[in-house]
């Protein structure tokens, strides 16, 4: 079974993502990513969700024109897990490919 993140962890674990926010009033974690185009961004979300769907576990994002908007939490515990850290993690690999 995952188990939430201490507050201990959580906040060791966002000293490892600086680009990483907590989300207001929730135990997530939100970042936004701009690209040239909508391309750009529309790959750099199928990029994520071959990861995501591997690790089987699924971001909330939003995808306007050149943006992407993603929101990570582990709803079957309510609350941030090492999993939300794995696929962060690997989310900004695949922006730092991309740059």
């Amino acid at each position: 079974m995952v188990e939430r993140l201490s507050h201990e962890a959580r906040d060791a674990a966002l000293a490892r993502l600086p680009n990483w926010t907590l989300v207001e009033g929730r135990d997530a974690i939100a970042r936004q990513f701009t690209f040239a185009n909508f391309n750009a961004a529309f790959g750099f979300m199928t990029r994520v969700a071959l990861v995501a769907e591997k690790m089987n576990h699924h971001p909330e994002w939003t995808n306007v024109w050149n943006r992407v908007d993603i929101v990570l939490t582990s709803h079957d515990v309510g609350g941030l897990t090492e999993r939300d850290i794995r696929l962060a993690e690997a989310i900004d690999k695949i922006a730092s490919q991309l740059s």
